[in-house]
């Protein structure tokens, strides 16, 4: 009785590990690699097999690539941590909602012959949510490249990882930046070094602006238009305006209201609201304190607070300038009794003086209209005079 129940283990056993082989033999010939030869009349959709466990059974494990007709690599791997931890699957959103023609195993085949073409063709399903965002996109300069046919144009998803994005607030400023960095690395690192860079990369510096502060998100327009560049002075005012930031960096809020004040300001101002796309070659912001490689106006070698930084800068536009050029340059300070008073109380003294001295003359020009006026309609009585005895009437 014994040997009976042991040999029925034997079997049962024996019949469990075949099943496994079964199990692994099928389970390589329908590896990735071979789905991409099948024909679509071979595809056998089953619902059972479209839940997100499913796919990730799969997917978690794709370690080798599909290679595309053009060469390059297609990763299918997904890290189930990072997808987990993704603003998608926290909405409960499923894969199959946005790879719809993948509603069984094995997949249809991939149609697209480059990566570009891939990406295209799965940020299709991105409209189905983001509609106010694919609509924006289309009219950035972005969307522009792609209507190109610029390979090297962002789509959706070279951007926003659908399988890893987070909630965008959760982001900092320096991981959005980073993203931009994917394509725009000059750039980024030409930013890194400035002011605003380092203390936004080294210090977590919020108060900084990130790229999408100056340059948008899904509107990203064109830098090199004369709009643009007229409208920049209120992109920097949005920061240095904003005396919730400035104060607390000692740094003047008067930029703008000094900056429209002066000629170059009251120029670009009349060119933005009357001429909005003619150039103009008056100083905006960026063409005295750069772009993305703005330094602190303290800096000894480029900042604009010392005399000789500011020199050069002006002799870029005024190639004629002394050294004594930019004394005239209060810094974007409205004067005061405490920084600057020379040029406050001289100031003050113009701004009695010229109402008094103009007042007196139109005073004076009305007094003599009122006289020319009175002897040229009002006849002076005729006067009396008496010579030896006699009156004289002298308008005979």
């Amino acid at each position: 009785m014994k040997r009976i129940n042991l040999l029925n283990i034997g079997r049962i056993l024996l019949l469990l590990s075949a099943m496994g082989l079964l199990f692994i033999v099928g389970s390589m010939s329908n590896s990735p690699e071979r789905v991409a030869a099948q024909s679509e009349d071979d595809l056998q959709p089953q619902s059972e097999s479209t839940s997100n466990f499913a796919c990730l059974s799969c997917h978690a494990e794709a370690y080798t690539p599909v290679q595309l007709p053009s060469g390059e690599n297609l990763f299918i791997q997904i890290d189930v941590t990072d997808f987990a931890n993704s603003v998608h699957d926290r909405n409960q959103v499923t894969c199959v909602q946005c790879h719809s023609d993948k509603t069984g195993f094995p997949h249809p085949i991939k149609t697209a012959n480059t990566l570009h073409e891939y990406q295209l063709e799965r940020d299709v399903a991105c409209v189905e949510c983001h509609e106010l965002q694919s609509t924006q996109t289309k009219d950035s300069m972005h969307g522009h490249l792609l209507d190109q046919g610029n390979t090297n144009a962002p789509t959706c998803s070279n951007c926003h990882d659908p399988h890893s994005q987070a909630y965008v607030d959760e982001l900092t400023k320096d991981q959005h930046s980073e993203v931009c960095a994917n394509c725009h690395n000059g750039i980024y690192q030409e930013y890194s070094i400035s002011v605003h860079g380092e203390a936004m990369i080294n210090d977590n510096n919020q108060d900084v602006p990130g790229c999408i502060d100056c340059h948008g998100v899904h509107t990203i327009s064109d830098t090199s238009t004369a709009e643009f560049r007229n409208s920049s002075v209120y992109l920097c005012a949005d920061c240095h305006t904003n005396a919730a930031i400035m104060d607390t960096y000692g740094l003047s809020t008067q930029v703008l209201d000094t900056y429209v004040a002066d000629f170059h300001g009251t120029t670009v101002t009349l060119f933005e609201i009357t001429e909005p796309g003619q150039i103009t070659n008056k100083a905006v912001c960026y063409d005295c304190h750069g772009i993305h490689n703005i330094l602190s106006v303290n800096d000894p070698n480029k900042g604009l607070s010392v005399k000789q930084n500011m020199l050069v800068a002006c002799q870029s536009c005024h190639p004629d300038a002394t050294t004594n050029f930019p004394d005239s340059w209060l810094s974007h300070y409205i004067p005061d009794k405490d920084k600057y008073p020379i040029v406050f109380y001289v100031t003050e003294f113009y701004k009695y003086m010229i109402p008094v001295v103009l007042g007196g003359m139109a005073l004076f020009v009305v007094s003599d209209i009122y006289r020319r006026l009175r002897m040229k309609f009002i006849k002076p009585k005729p006067v009396a005079v008496t010579v030896e005895g006699e009156e004289v009437n002298t308008n005979e």
